[in-house]
């Protein structure tokens, strides 16, 4: 990089809490138009180095900076937004300056072609360069589109009322907009979407600053980054290229330095080998349970030939309509990705199946020999105050799975709660680890049918490698509502995707394929909705 300006230097940097080291003698040079990928197990330090090249965390020993007059915006994982003013006005306070100036400029040509003054005619000139500059002559089209392709809440709603995900969504629309010299964000694609994350990809690769993300969307990885900083044991490793390019380099170096990490080598294997793999997705035969070590889904009971079948399911909520007159079939041993925005209906629908709630019209068919294990989105049911092993295993020294019983603190384990992390309560865990716990409670069940909302949000990379080999392996068959591509595109056998639109909001349409068939599927059917949701891209695979 040489030759390139700087914008953010990290020097030596360590930060100490406790007798922990987060960050220990980091050397790091951000370039100017660079696209990082920052990666690593939760918990690692990878928000706390964000935090440090924002200059928002303070450093115990070493220094860090920005380049002299760089801008610099955060996405953080809860974004400060106005409670007291609407999406909007959230949204437009970010470009303030470019709406007046917008607005100075009509203003001054409209005196001008009344009077004629030079005064208008200087004042107008100046606002032309300034606007020129930010771009900013189709601002209102620029806001409208952002919002549109994030889908944030309407402008008129006011922010206090808004979810934890609409939060994120408005706060990365009004950063995207402000267009900082050094974009900084925490798992930027959280909450969206895959139309949402297709245009944010795009948007970030062809975005005029310097991008550093936080992700564990592998597919975003590889569509955005140009270099992969893996945050591990406090200290960071520099990779060039996006995530197939790292994974080749990390699993060469794996092999080459005799690491005895057994369990993270036979996941990184099996990653890559998926990168080049025709048949990747395909469900191997064999034993349905994970080799010891890795992430564990317990042998099931034998599923019969019927499994789940709904006969024209409608349900609503007053005037919304989520469901109308939906139909399908899922078939014994597939593993159905359930597609669509927030809102649509995604949770509504395994409410359903799981029997939770009722349909407003039409049946559900559940086969005699169908247990439903459901991980639910909000990931109630944790007692706060135990710990991973006790949460699990309910105080016991053992837990039950099927015919079998082992410890509980090795189950755990497997799930990636080791040593102290075992230890601490669940109320001090992250997002990821309370998901990873949320899993391994709901796995235990046992079920051959599992329902999983959103169980890639918050995870770590190595831990959705390892879930996808255990649902490959699994002997059951799954639904499972997800916004990473590269995960439902290894996994996904079907795909029943939420087609909505304002005249028929509650339309749902089932695909026999993956992620990426589904979408040229609907390409070919519906060019004119992928228009104006925007272009999209197919996931590089190799």
């Amino acid at each position: 990089m040489s030759g390139e300006h700087w914008v953010a230097r990290v020097e030596n940097a360590t930060i100490t809490r406790g007798t922990k080291h987060i960050l220990e003698n980091v050397n790091l040079t951000i370039s100017e138009h660079d696209r990082v990928g920052v990666i690593g197990p939760n918990g690692a330090g990878k928000s706390t180095l964000l935090g440090v090249i924002a200059g928002t965390d303070t450093l115990t020993a070493g220094s860090a900076m920005t380049a002299p007059d760089i801008s610099v915006g955060v996405l953080m994982q809860e974004p400060v937004l106005r409670d007291d003013e609407t999406v909007l006005e959230n949204i437009e306070d970010a470009i303030s300056d470019t709406i007046t100036a917008r607005a100075l400029y009509d203003d001054a040509a409209r005196r001008l072609a009344a009077d004629g003054s030079e005064a208008a005619l200087a004042e107008l000139g100046d606002l032309q360069e300034y606007l020129d500059r930010v771009d900013g002559w189709d601002v209102a089209s620029r806001v409208e589109q952002a919002m549109t392709a994030l889908r944030c809440p309407p402008g008129p709603v006011f922010v206090a009322s808004l979810s934890g995900g609409e939060r994120r969504r408005v706060a990365l629309c009004r950063l995207l907009l402000a267009q900082p010299d050094l974009l900084l964000l925490d798992e930027p694609t959280n909450h969206l979407d895959t139309d949402s994350t297709n245009w944010l990809q795009e948007h970030l690769a062809a975005y005029p600053g310097t991008v550093i993300a936080i992700t564990h969307d592998r597919s975003f990885l590889d569509m955005v980054a140009r270099r992969i900083i893996e945050v591990e044991h406090g200290r960071v490793h520099v990779f060039a290229g996006g995530y197939s390019d790292y994974l080749a380099r990390r699993l060469a170096d794996f092999r080459v330095d005799g690491r005895r990490d057994v369990q993270r080598l036979r996941l990184l294997e099996r990653e890559f080998a998926s990168l080049s793999e025709d048949d990747a997705r395909r469900r191997p035969d064999g034993d349905s349970q994970v080799p010891v070590g890795e992430l564990l889904i317990p042998p099931p009971p034998r599923l019969g030939t019927n499994v789940i079948e709904l006969d024209s399911v409608s349900k609503a909520f007053d005037e919304r309509v989520v469901l109308d007159h939906v139909s399908f079939t899922v078939p014994r041993g597939g593993i159905v990705g359930v597609l669509g925005p927030n809102g649509v209906g995604k949770t509504t629908l395994f409410e359903i199946i799981s029997g939770r709630l009722a349909p407003d019209s039409g049946a559900v068919h559940v086969g005699e020999t169908v247990r439903i294990s459901y991980v639910d989105q909000a990931r109630s049911g944790i007692d706060a105050a135990r710990t991973a092993w006790e949460a699990v295993a309910d105080g016991e020294a053992t837990v039950r799975l099927g015919d079998t019983e082992v410890p509980a603190r090795a189950y755990v384990a497997r799930f990636g709660f080791t040593g102290q992390s075992q230890e601490k309560p669940v109320k001090d865990y992250s997002g990821g680890e309370r998901n990873r716990l949320n899993l391994a409670l709901t796995l235990k069940q046992g079920g051959n049918v599992l329902l999983l909302d959103e169980p890639s949000n918050d995870l770590d990379t190595e831990t959705l490698i390892a879930l996808e080999q255990a649902l490959l392996d699994f002997d059951g068959s799954a639904m499972i509502t997800s916004h990473d591509q590269w995960f439902l595109n290894r996994v996904a056998t079907h795909i029943l995707a939420w087609e909505g639109a304002t005249d028929d909001p509650g339309h749902w349409y089932w695909y026999e394929g993956n992620l990426a068939d589904y979408e040229e599927n609907r390409t070919q059917r519906l060019p004119v909705l992928v228009q104006a949701v925007g272009p999209r891209r197919r996931m590089v695979r190799g």
